[in-house]
């Protein structure tokens, strides 16, 4: 399935949630126009864009494209599932980061957004320096899994510091203004060595 492209129109899904390239998202859809939204994404294989509320706002609630961050992450189905009648549980994962030139809303209030496509992370290995921010994240998938919860894709990219950052990030207990800022950052090595000063200031790596 192919990423978007400069100047695509994506449906856009205001959420309180910051979406990673690579990552893993749960969602629970029960509004008409959401689960129309998934329901033609699923049926036509298309994509949405997932983008971050600004603080305080509510999905429901959002007037104006000023209520949402302007950069955001392509998103493509993994699986839905349809527990009771009008109540979607959807899974998506992150594809590729976009920047909002213009958005409109529709008469149903589901958003659209013109979009530029920005760059994937350049895959670069961790340097030594940051091995032990590496080994943490491998430690916390093990004790995740002991507990039954996967909350990541396969496979696992440990010589990639864009996809360890990205994961950590998921993961952290951080504000969802960091996560998005995170997340923006062009420079995949710079946010984990971010993440790494953080994990060093909890004493969760030493």
């Amino acid at each position: 399935m192919a990423l978007n492209t400069p100047a695509t129109e994506l449906p856009l899904f205001p959420l309180q949630a910051v979406l990673f390239p690579g990552g893993l998202l749960g969602m629970k859809v029960f509004e008409a126009r959401y689960v129309d939204l998934v329901t033609a994404c699923l049926r036509e294989q298309k994509q949405f864009g997932v983008v971050a509320l600004r603080a305080g706002r509510e999905a429901r609630r959002v007037e104006d494209g000023k209520h949402f961050e302007p950069t955001g992450t392509v998103a493509e189905l993994v699986d839905v599932d349809s527990e009771q009648s009008g109540i979607l549980q959807v899974r998506c994962r992150g594809l590729q980061r976009f920047a909002v030139m213009q958005s409109r809303q529709r008469a149903d209030g589901l958003w659209l957004a013109a979009t530029d496509a920005l760059p994937n992370d350049a895959r670069l290995a961790p340097t030594p320096a940051l091995t032990e921010a590496v080994r943490g994240l491998a430690s916390a998938i093990a004790s995740l899994k002991e507990r039954g919860s996967e909350p990541f894709l396969a496979p696992h990219r440990f010589d990639d510091a864009g996809w360890v950052a990205n994961r950590w990030c998921e993961i952290l207990p951080i504000s969802l203004v960091a996560k998005q800022k995170l997340m923006e950052l062009p420079d995949p090595m710079v946010r984990l060595q971010l993440v790494d000063d953080f994990l060093r200031s909890r004493g969760v790596v030493k």
